[in-house]
């Protein structure tokens, strides 16, 4: 998929408006929330001259809601791991539509979802075309590994003077999870599993706005060329270090992590 698409315009007659053509979906597309069902019954005193003015019942929007989220949360996830995995090209612009049409879905949630990328800094937008993949040059990658150590580095070498060494044994099914993804190639999954091995680690200082901001550091840079095996090791041999209260080692381990 590159450059903008264009959808099918709509022709007189044409009994398929508003219907997706059917088309191969890739592989990081999510699949279309299941259409809601329409009430097995109406109530007698809602039945009436007057209905159109009744507000709706709160349920029923809620549950409108929890969809509209819930496919926009997907459509967020797909669009980033199509990031990380090469499917959304750097440099390329893709439009709101084109994306739904792919996706299942109108483009609304699409737009919400580029918008989200667009202030994390994944993407910008196009006016009147749609969105541009963020083409990171090596010095950006550099200030952004750069800014990330600064946050990540302290409180990792605090960490391995404060938890109790038994405690890491916890991390260990989220590195062997990073070992998994690299050792077939699943750079999308593998970024997923990265970021959460980094969450748990962070989260051991108790501090959740330093976990917010290293995410979101980490987010911005997952789609690098790193080796992913050799990634992936870092993780064991840092939580070696940790268990082994090596203050020393664990620093340099962390910085060496994450110039890549």
């Amino acid at each position: 998929m590159t450059g903008v698409e264009r959808t099918r315009p709509r022709e007189a007659g044409d009994s398929s408006i508003g219907v997706p053509e059917q088309r191969s979906m890739p592989a990081w597309a999510p699949r279309p929330p299941a259409p809601v069902s329409a009430p097995a019954s109406v109530p007698e005193q809602s039945r009436g001259e007057h209905t159109h003015s009744e507000p709706p019942a709160p349920g029923l929007m809620a549950r409108a809601v929890v969809e509209r989220t819930s496919v926009r949360g997907q459509v967020l996830d797909a669009l980033r791991a199509a990031l990380v995995s090469g499917d959304l090209v750097p440099g390329e612009v893709y439009s709101g539509p084109a994306l739904g049409e792919r996706f299942g879905v109108s483009a609304t949630p699409v737009r919400e979802a580029m918008q989200q990328l667009a202030r994390e800094g994944s993407v910008e937008v196009v006016p009147n075309r749609g969105f541009r993949v963020t083409r990171r040059s090596d010095r950006e990658l550099a200030e952004l590994a750069e800014v990330r150590a600064l946050v990540e580095v302290p409180v990792v070498t605090r960490l391995a003077r404060t938890v109790a060494p038994a405690r890491w044994a916890e991390l260990r099914p989220l590195a062997r999870a990073t070992a998994a993804a690299a050792a077939v190639g699943d750079r999308a999954g593998y970024a997923e599993a990265d970021r959460a091995f980094h969450r748990a680690l962070l989260a051991f200082a108790g501090n959740d706005q330093v976990v917010r901001v290293a995410d979101d550091l980490h987010r911005q840079v997952g789609w690098s060329t790193s080796d992913l095996v050799v990634d992936a090791k870092q993780h064991v041999v840092l939580l070696d270090a940790l268990v082994a209260q090596d203050c020393a080692a664990v620093r340099v381990l962390v910085e060496r992590h994450i110039s890549g």
